[in-house]
């Protein structure tokens, strides 16, 4: 068990602080804090997933809030209450219309339709590589919102869905979370994580070693819209209530952020970035709020927070290129260091902590 661990750091460690900080924020009573640290959590289950398709082919993704937004109406189909579905949501099939499935099913509906949508339009889309494949991908997320907001028989349209049981808390959103890490490092330390990095590096090299370039992009597209699926529909019975809004450009940039905060290249960024913006939006939203001292307000105006996000990442960008994990993996203190590949290379798995070395 030891030496598997010491392989296998990694995503040990990143689990373990998983679940200390969710025993710290339960063990404060506050359900303020518990609110918090459960959005986080299922924003860092949809940060991994976009980390797995744009940390390892290298091309950006504006889409994947489109498949969270799939994945929480597909379980809001599943578990809502059947009286509001049937008049509301005449446009649903028998099955999904007159019963109220649990939570399980909910959850595995809200990953497999996703990755669905995903495959069928990943077929067309990983052809393309880019700036076209970016732009694409942006495509996808208006056509997604678009066709919620109007398709009135089976999303309500404009209106929310409500009657969605509330059964994600810290405990359930935690493990989520750590199972999305765990499943993203298999991914890496896969072959075919390997070769779709090799391809992200030097495409012409990878195609002449026989790499299917596409296909490997596909796979890693499939695999990344079903975790944004899955942290969708835990978004969707965390609030208990849906609408087609929250998932369009703000949820987007956010993530997008996370993921250039703390570094697109590694998982422990991708990790580290949801931390870090976490706390500094929450400090901000704080300060937007404000205290008063007599007669007097003192507050930051409201927008800080857009604002100061927007100044983190001018400030990742120009001090510190590769986020704050710096490209690295989180290894035990004492251990060897990961080293850190130069521009337009990649290092083999055994110094970048992508793979374990031999035992």
């Amino acid at each position: 068990m030891r030496d598997f661990l010491i392989r296998h750091q990694t995503p040990a460690l990143l689990v373990a602080g998983l679940v200390v900080v969710t025993v710290l924020g339960v063990l404060t009573g506050n359900e303020t804090v518990q609110v918090t640290l459960t959005e986080m959590f299922i924003r860092l289950v949809v940060v991994v997933g976009l980390w797995v398709f744009i940390g390892n082919s290298g091309i950006i993704s504006f889409g994947h809030i489109g498949f969270m937004g799939v994945g929480a109406y597909a379980a809001a189909w599943a578990s809502a209450e059947p009286g509001f579905k049937q008049i509301m949501l005449s446009g649903l099939p028998v099955f999904l219309q007159e019963n109220q499935y649990p939570f399980a099913f909910a959850i595995i509906g809200a990953t497999l339709l996703p990755a669905l949508v995903a495959l069928l339009l990943g077929i067309a889309l990983m052809r393309l590589a880019g700036t076209a494949a970016s732009i694409a991908t942006f495509a996808v997320l208006m056509i997604v919102n678009s066709v919620y907001a109007n398709w009135d028989s089976v999303t309500a349209g404009s209106s929310s869905i409500i009657g969605i049981p509330t059964v994600v808390g810290p405990w359930v959103a935690v493990g989520f979370a750590a199972g999305a890490v765990v499943t993203a490092y298999l991914f890496q330390v896969s072959r075919l994580g390997l070769m779709l990095r090799a391809s992200r590096d030097d495409e012409v090299a990878a195609r002449a070693s026989a790499v299917e370039v596409k296909r490997m992009r596909l796979v890693a597209f499939v695999l990344s819209a079903a975790i944004a699926g899955a942290g969708g529909g835990l978004y969707a019975q965390f609030l208990g209530i849906l609408t087609i809004d929250p998932f369009y450009l703000g949820l987007t940039f956010i993530t997008l952020a996370m993921l250039v905060v703390g570094g697109m290249s590694s998982l422990s960024g991708a990790v580290a970035g949801v931390f870090a913006v976490t706390i500094i939006v929450e400090l901000l939203r704080i300060a937007e709020r404000g205290v008063s001292l007599g007669a007097l307000d003192l507050g930051l105006p409201l927008g800080s927070q857009e604002i100061g996000l927007g100044v983190l990442m001018a400030l990742i960008l120009i001090f510190r290129p590769n986020g704050l994990s710096n490209g690295r993996e989180l290894v035990w203190p004492g251990a060897a260091p990961a080293a850190k590949a130069p521009a337009g290379r990649t290092l083999s798995p055994e110094l970048t902590g992508d793979a374990a070395p031999s035992p």
